[in-house]
């Protein structure tokens, strides 16, 4: 699944269940996507100003949430967790909060 950020600001990748952030620059795509091939991945997303939280699941089922996933950018580089997050940047239960 493409990510892309046509805003003007950075915008923040939100992955759950386990908190992972990923931070696009303006123009930037990234990808989402399982690291095994063959599973039927289906996205589940809400957007906020600032942010885009993904929740994937196999074959759609809300019990079988996927947490091997890989993250890469245009030139299929593997992201890690923390990629250009900017500084003074933390998380609450409600994503995102600059200090």
């Amino acid at each position: 699944m493409p990510v892309g950020n046509e805003g003007k600001s950075d915008l923040c990748l939100f992955i759950e269940p386990l908190g992972e952030d990923y931070w696009l620059k303006p123009g930037e795509v990234f990808t989402v996507g399982p690291e095994s091939s063959g599973i039927d991945v289906w996205f589940e997303a809400s957007v906020s100003e600032d942010c885009i939280t993904l929740w994937l699941y196999e074959d759609g089922d809300p019990a079988q949430v996927l947490v091997g996933y890989t993250v890469v950018d245009a030139d299929g580089t593997l992201l890690d967790c923390g990629h250009q997050r900017p500084s003074g940047q933390r998380f609450s239960a409600a994503g995102p909060v600059v200090d």
